[in-house]
């Protein structure tokens, strides 16, 4: 199979990370919760991946909150800081682990900056909005549908120039981009542990800048005579049995981006996105793409996209078809009617997976 959905997540994973997932489940017990060898084994691994994450992402060891996905960790963050009736300024390339969260607590959601790698159009609606009045800012570092890298160092400047405290969603960027904790500024950053960082299933990390409201109460093997969760990190949004076996991992992943390079796997998902991209057009495809393009293009077939998909699934060739969790993105991008055909490349992506995915593509366009 030619994998080409890693918006979704990364699938051929490193051996080093399975490894690591039967290693833990054969010898880890319950970490913090014993002094025997097991729950010993368990607890230096979660720590390990905790440094480990520190120090890729400008942040200390207790800001890291190990979560489920990196849906999880936008829920806790946006309940932290977001109440009902509250203006919101967001992206107009946000997730629906972003919007739905927000229209649950019945925020009022600003959407600032509708085009498509123009990071001047970005800046600008940002900034008017936080100049119109917002109690926080959401967005997206890198949207899942088109691949656009937003602005958002400057993004997080402007939340400081205004004072509004900010979330960033780095489910599409860490593992790929550089993740700047420490440096941004911001109250919290969530990110999936599947995806680029290449950990399993189930596995998220929130980088937390300021202490979050647990989104669930229970044990922590800390403080237990308190009522009420620990008011230090990561223990007070870290209620219950942590995914040890999916941990450590991910901590296989993040060792093996250190080896690699975060900017060599980038530069490789760049270039071969833009080869896509150049093909798709030659097939006069609607195709998006320009400056500030990460490893994910988006195109309008000739045809229904869950079809197209359908199609190349049975020639081998694995890609994503219709909104993508994400029907603003579309909206921003006139594609809510239609959908996209989305081509997303991973830490392996090398030429051989765009010469097989485009000569798939041709041979069915000619046949309809």
């Amino acid at each position: 199979m030619t994998y080409l959905d890693s918006g979704a997540t990364s699938f051929h994973k490193p051996p080093a990370v399975y490894q690591a997932v039967r290693r833990a489940m054969g010898n880890y017990a319950n970490p913090g919760r014993g002094g025997y060898p097991a729950a010993m084994g368990a607890s230096k691994t979660v720590l390990k991946c905790r440094e480990q994450a520190g120090a890729m992402f400008d942040c200390s060891a207790e800001q890291v909150v190990f979560t489920s996905n990196c849906t999880h960790g936008l829920n806790i963050a946006i309940r932290t800081l977001v109440k009902p009736g509250d203006r919101v300024a967001v992206s107009g390339f946000e997730h629906n682990a972003v919007t739905r969260p927000l229209h649950h607590l019945g925020a009022h959601m600003v959407v600032a900056g509708r085009k498509l790698f123009d990071w001047d159009d970005t800046l600008e609606q940002f900034e008017k909005a936080l100049r119109g009045g917002v109690r926080a800012a959401v967005f997206t570092h890198c949207s899942n549908v088109f691949g656009y890298i937003l602005p958002v160092e400057q993004m997080a400047q402007l939340c400081r120039q205004y004072q509004v405290p900010f979330i960033v969603d780095a489910a599409q960027s860490a593992g790929t981009l550089p993740v700047r904790m420490g440096q941004w500024g911001a109250e919290f950053i969530a990110m999936p542990g599947h995806k680029g960082l290449l950990g399993p299933q189930g596995t998220g990390m929130l980088l937390c800048g300021r202490s979050p409201e647990p989104l669930i109460q229970g044990g922590t093997g800390s403080d237990s005579k308190n009522p009420g969760m620990p008011d230090f990190l990561p223990d007070r949004a870290e209620a219950g049995t942590l995914n040890v076996p999916g941990i450590a991992g991910l901590s296989a992943g993040l060792e093996f981006l250190q080896r690699t390079g975060i900017e060599r796997i980038h530069r490789r998902e760049q270039r071969e996105a833009a080869r896509c991209a150049a093909g798709l057009k030659k097939l006069g495809l609607q195709v998006f793409s320009g400056d500030h393009q990460s490893g994910t293009v988006s195109f309008v077939p000739k045809g229904d996209c869950e079809e197209i998909a359908e199609c190349l699934a049975r020639q081998g060739i694995a890609v994503r078809a219709g909104l993508h969790c994400a029907p603003l993105a579309h909206e921003s991008a006139g594609t809510l009617q239609t959908g996209t055909v989305r081509v997303s490349f991973g830490y392996d992506a090398a030429p051989c997976q765009t010469g097989e995915f485009l000569l798939a593509l041709e041979k069915q366009t000619g046949e309809k």
